[in-house]
């Protein structure tokens, strides 16, 4: 394992004579652990508060950050645009948005893009209606200081039809992020995106720095093997998702192996944002969150 072999190599380039005492030895010792950086950072998805946007409990996008770092003591967001759809080209609203996170030390990572149109519709205007659709939010993600936007692979056709169709759309999405270092990235969402092998190959075919994955530990339909799929989506990963839906009285989730999962991430060297996405219905959704951001801390801990 990477991170386990270069903490090795930082703890023994200390090379401690016979006669210093133990105490120094454990002091040093917690010192170079509390140094270590984290395996990864967490980070707080929009649509975990999915209800209360959609019954104005939350009345505005705007309180989002806020939230996160004063409920939930989380420094990174990811945005949902249909939450705030028709403020993409809105700078009244982007600035007091980036004014909000950036009064209470929050980051912006990055805005998950829905109804924005089919990136692989089988009708090539329909397709470039599509991505023109996604250029205002590259250029709110931009303003807002986010690394990437999220986008969905909905098509029409064959396999091999959508994949050509979705290379396409995503090819010009990258040229329009590369010139404002914006990533594009895709989600196992839905149809042939919960199909990581498709995925890797759409990917792979758009050939950009500026095109990667959006690993989510559910979203997988029934006879997909997640881990198996999280584990090929990994080497294109710019952000991982961790889906949680309901908890065990030891805090475990019930649905997804988060051990199994969160080592598949850290062993493919991943060191960047999970980012906290309760989907259930059972709890309510601040609770939801912090039992999501507990076990990825526990977790974090013992890995």
């Amino acid at each position: 394992m990477k991170y386990l072999k270069h903490f090795d190599s930082f703890s023994n380039s200390f090379n401690y004579t016979e006669n210093q005492s133990s105490t120094k030895s454990a002091l040093l010792e917690a010192k170079d652990s509390k140094d270590e950086p984290p395996l990864f950072k967490i980070s707080l998805a929009q649509w975990s508060l999915h209800r209360h946007f959609f019954n104005k409990k939350i009345e505005s996008t705007l309180d989002f950050p806020v939230i996160a770092r004063h409920q939930f003591k989380i420094e990174a967001v990811e945005y949902v645009n249909q939450f705030f759809q028709n403020k993409a080209e809105d700078k009244k609203y982007l600035t007091e948005l980036k004014t909000r996170s950036d009064g209470v030390g929050v980051k912006n990572l990055l805005i998950m893009c829905d109804k924005e149109g089919s990136l692989a519709a089988k009708a090539k205007t329909e397709r470039e209606q599509a991505v023109e659709n996604h250029y205002k939010w590259i250029d709110a993600a931009k303003f807002l200081g986010c690394y990437s936007v999220r986008v969905s692979a909905n098509g029409e056709g064959t396999p091999l039809e959508q994949k050509d169709q979705m290379v396409e759309s995503l090819s010009k999405l990258a040229e329009y992020g590369e010139e404002r270092r914006i990533n594009i990235i895709i989600e196992n969402h839905r149809g042939l995106s919960c199909n990581a092998v498709w995925l890797s190959e759409v990917i792979r075919e758009a050939n950009s720095p500026f095109v990667g994955a959006l690993p989510d530990f559910g979203n997988f339909p029934e006879g997909i093997n997640r881990y198996e799929s999280v584990e090929k989506m990994m080497p294109f990963a710019k952000g991982v998702s961790a889906k949680s839906y309901d908890f065990d009285e030891y805090g475990n989730e019930i649905n997804i192996n988060y051990e199994k999962m969160l080592r598949i991430v850290t062993e493919s060297g991943y060191r960047g944002y999970v980012g906290i996405e309760y989907e259930g219905e059972n709890l309510d959704e601040y609770e939801g969150i912090r039992k999501t951001k507990t076990l990825l801390e526990k977790i974090r801990t013992e890995l």
